[in-house]
Formats: structure tokens, sequence, C-alpha cells
């Protein structure tokens, strides 16, 4: 099929005529060959440095070293990892509540278990009391820790949940969240999604306060921030707002917060936007006669919010609006409101994190306007702009490929069809202890479509490499099932930095975009072609149909890409 004219056509391996094509033993031998040299070049001092430099210019300073509380990062996984969700619900009117708040928050985190699988927990208040909150936490999966026992005594009409992936503390239950701590002024709980650039001065600034500090926890460090007195006082006992305002203008990065009082929620995100929250409007369960009314015409029986509204509807509750970047909201049983927006250092753009678009959120989430899905059929659009080869089929990685995949196809005109079947019972493989392992944990958790596969020249899209490992045995797995042609298509750009602001990013050196380019990549692991969405293409499809309130300040995080810190790198690197 000949390219659309939007497209830029790229040479075709193909081996379609019989003299063209080598006996299969000869090209599982010429592989194989090409293979063990591929492991040799890798080895070498070329490619064992990375090809975007670390180092100034008298080689004693690597800037992006990772040190300190941050050393062994990524060590047995093949991918990335997201740190945390956050997710607090509200009921509106008289308390008691007839809405199951401990449900609502239990099944609002369930939608965000792919932000973290290691631990989660709920704190639920009454509503009447100062000194006492209903806590449940627990390492392990949302299912495995509320029971129908610890669900019974989470009773409340508001409360707040976490689920967590460390990169910032132990995988210890010490550090599960929500953080609890009782004040002069009662109990205080909070859940915090991100990692702080500048913990080391807050946490000096803390402890010389005589504050004690448990764990090396960004979130306990919050939490224990936010029972300091602001600099300016406080008339009649404790001005929250005013805290939390302090708070930020310590730390302008990265975090959303929902942090929880005897009576009310409040919901915070950085000045920069960097890190995702949500607000949602719990309504009747009566909603069919209420189908096509505008959500602010619905009855509020309460209030959630949460790091994405992926799981909105499940709870039925709506999605009403974004945490905007650097606000301060306040829930309670009236209502929302804002008390507070704390604005970007010297007017710096805003940077959400672009990754959120292209790997973590769930595809029915809403960012800016914008559902998830649509973004990433986009990107698969762009894609096909820049990097056209001609092929029989396009098909996808399931499912994080999946949405680029039916942009490629679309864009090009190709047919799309599925080539890999996925055993759902396999555990994720970045789990697994050693690169051999995880290698043979894929061959494990994807079957070949063997009738769609033979004889035909594919393209195949997936969402990113990281280290490399897993798309190769793909590649073998599809060969194996008869495909002529494997062409490897990634619909985000290279990653080639870490990230300091909660995402577990593996360490430069073990990003394969920093040892190879993607000619050798493609070589490397096996394809007759390999090729990036570039950072500009990324950039166009993400801002292509999002609303944009506030033009001059849009912005993305791009850091992991470029190396472009919104805030700068953080103080000191050996935390």
């Amino acid at each position: 099929m000949d390219p659309p004219s939007s497209v830029t056509a790229l040479t075709s391996t193909s081996r379609s005529t019989a003299d063209d094509q080598q006996p299969v033993d000869k090209v599982g031998e010429q592989r194989s060959t090409d293979h063990a040299a591929v492991d040799e070049m890798l080895n070498s001092k070329a490619f064992t440095v990375p090809r975007v430099p670390t180092a100034d210019d008298d080689g004693t300073v690597e800037k992006y070293k990772l040190t300190g509380k941050r050393l062994g990062r990524g060590v047995a996984e093949s991918g990335l990892t997201h740190e945390c969700g956050v997710f607090g619900a509200i009921a509106t009117g008289e308390w008691p509540t007839q809405i199951d708040i401990s449900q609502v928050i239990c099944l609002g985190l369930v939608a965000l278990q792919h932000r973290g699988q290691e631990s989660a927990g709920i704190v639920t208040s009454e509503g009447k009391c100062a000194k006492n909150f209903n806590v449940h936490k627990g390492m392990g999966m949302i299912n495995n820790i509320f029971t129908d026992d610890s669900m019974k005594k989470l009773k409340g009409n508001l409360g707040i949940g976490h689920t967590r992936y460390s990169t910032s503390a132990a995988s210890e239950e010490v550090n599960c969240q929500p953080f609890v701590v009782h004040t002069a002024h009662g109990v205080l709980a909070v859940a915090h999604n991100g990692e702080l650039l500048n913990c080391e001065s807050l946490r000096k600034d803390v402890l010389s306060r005589g504050v004690g500090l448990s764990t090396h926890s960004d979130s306990e460090l919050i939490t224990q921030a936010l029972c300091l007195n602001p600099p300016d006082g406080e008339d009649d006992g404790p001005d929250w707002p005013a805290r939390i305002k302090h708070l930020m203008q310590l730390a302008p990065l990265s975090y959303s917060l929902v942090i929880m009082l005897k009576d009310k929620i409040y919901g915070v995100r950085d000045p920069y936007g960097n890190r995702p929250l949500c607000i949602g409007k719990i309504v009747p369960l009566s909603i069919g006669s209420y189908r096509q009314e505008k959500v602010d015409k619905l009855a509020a029986e309460g209030w959630v919010i949460s790091s994405e509204s992926c799981g909105f509807l499940s709870i039925g509750a709506r999605y009403v609006r974004e945490v905007q970047p650097g606000e301060i909201v306040e829930l309670t049983r009236e209502g929302i409101k804002t008390i507070d927006i704390v604005e970007c250092p010297e007017n710096r753009r805003h940077a959400f994190c672009i990754f959120e678009y292209v790997y973590f959120a769930r595809s029915d989430s809403i960012f800016e306007g914008q559902m998830v899905y649509s973004v990433r059929l986009q990107c698969g659009r762009q894609l096909a702009r820049e990097a056209y080869v001609d092929a029989d089929i396009v098909s996808s990685v399931p499912e994080s490929g999946t949405a680029a995949a039916h942009g490629y196809a679309r864009e090009t005109g190709l047919h799309f069809a599925e080539v890999l079947c996925k055993n759902r019972y396999v555990g994720r493989t970045f789990i697994q202890p050693s690169t051999r392992l995880r290698q043979l944990g894929v061959a494990k958790k994807f079957g070949a479509l063997s009738e769609n596969v033979s004889g035909k020249r594919l393209v195949l899209i997936d969402d990113s490499i990281v280290r490399g490992n897993t798309i190769g045995p793909i590649i073998k797995l599809l060969r194996d099932a008869g495909a002529r042609e494997v062409h490897i298509r990634i619909a985000s750009p290279p990653l080639l930095y870490p990230c300091y602001m909660g995402i577990n990013i593996p360490t430069r050196e073990e990003l394969i975009g920093n040892k190879l380019n993607p000619e050798e990549l493609a070589k490397y692991v096996g394809a007759d072609s390999l090729a990036y969405l570039s950072v500009d293409g990324l950039r166009k499809a993400v801002q292509l149909n999002m609303r944009k309130s506030n033009p001059e300040k849009v912005g993305h995080c791009t850091a992991c890409l470029t190396g472009d810190y919104p805030g700068g790198l953080p103080e000191d690197l050996d935390w």
C-alpha cells in the first residue's frame, strides 16, 4: 500500500520473493551472529558510556548520578513504576450518611491500583471526634488488604486513601500511607503522590524545630511540616490553609496531597501542576433521568478527589474538574470551594508530567480537558507521519500500545490486527530479580496469534522502551510464529534521564536509549527497523485538543526525555 501524503515512507526491508529469502536455519544463524556482535558492542566502552554526557568538562561532577536514598532505585524493574495514587471522599448533607464512605474509597483505590501495588491504606472520620481516626493499612494489593472485617471498622462520613509504590523510602509497613499524626489541635491524616525536590532542606528545617521523624518518607516529612506554625503565627487555633500555603512556598515540587481533619478534606496540587489531581461529584443512583444533564445541575450526595478520574463512574460519581496547579481546595459537607492558589515561582510555566499521557494513567482518565485514550490515539497518528513503513498489518503490545496502534493504522490506512495474546494470570515482568528471568517471564506472559502473523510484514507499536529487555523476546515470539518482518514503532521519545519527581525511572546507565541509537537498538532486539516518536511530535499530540484556559502558562514536564527539569535539579542529590 502506498503511504498517505501526510506520512514519510521508510524503505522496507522486504523479503517477499522466493529468490530473496534465505533458508530458515541460515536466517536464524545470521540473527544469532548479529545478536552476538551487538552484545559485544553493548559491552564495549562506546556503549557503556551514555550517549548523553553526564559529566562536566573536568569529568568530576556527574549531574544526574543517583546516590543516598535514591541509590538502587529501579534495580529489579524492567519497566516504569509510578509512586502512588491518592483518593478522598466526603458525604454531604446530614451525618451519619447513608453512603458507605469506606467502600467508595476502597473502590476508588482499586481504580488507581495501576499507580502502585506495594501497599495501601484508608483513614476515615465520623466528623465528631478530633482525637481519633479509624485506620487500616497494609502491604500488598488492595483486595488482599481490605477484608470484610477491616472495612466494618472504617466507619465514617469522610475519609482518604492511598495506594503506594515506593521510590523515596523502603518497602516497609511503617511507610504505608496515609500518615496520621496527633497534634495539639487534633488528629491529622495526609496522603501524598509525588516526591519533594528539596526534601533535604525541609527535613533540616523540621528537625531544627525539635520534631522527630521516624521514616525517610517525604510524606511523613510533609505531615510533620504541616504541624509547624506558619511564619505569621496564629491567633485563634490552627490556620490550616495558611500552613498548607507556607508548605507550598517552601516546597514547590512535586506533589498532590489529600489532607483530612476532623470534618473536612483539603486537596492540594503543587504550583507546577506536576502531579495530577481532580474532583468528582457523587450523584443520586437514579441517574437514568439525568444522563443528559450537565454535572453542575446534578444534586450532590458527596464529593470525591482523586489522582485520576478513571474510577468515578464505578462509584456513582461524575467528573467535575481538575484541581488547578497551585490550588488549595476545601471539601466539606456543604460542598467544595477554592481556598487559595499559589503561583509558580518566577512566573514559570506549568509542568504537568507528560508521561501520565504516555504510560502511567489509565486510558479512560481525563487530564487538561481531554481523555488519555484520545491523546494516545493522536500519538499513533503523529508517529505514522514521522515514521511510516510499508507493511501488511499494524498491531500493538497489549494493552499499553493499543490506542497508539489504532491511531497509526487510521493515519496510514493499514489494517489493524491483534498478534499477541496476553496471559492475565502471569505477574508483571519487573518483579523478577534478573534479566534472564524477566525475559522468560515475557515468554510466559504472551502468546502469538499465528494465523494473523504468518507470512505478514507487521508494524508493532509500544508506548515506550526502558531497558529493552521485553521487546526482544516478543519479536522472537512473532518470528517463531511466522512473521516475515517486524518493525517496531514507539509512541514516545527515548527515555534518557532519571526522574526526581515521583517516577521510578531507572538509572541512566540502565536506560537503553543512552546506549543505542534506533538503528543499533533494532539490530540488538532483532527488529527490521525501529523508530521513536519525536519530543516535538509528542508535545504536538498532547496539546492538539487540550483545553487551554491560560495558554501562556501551559507546559509539560519532559525532564526524562530532554533533561530539562522544571524546578532545576535537586539541591542535593545525596539524600
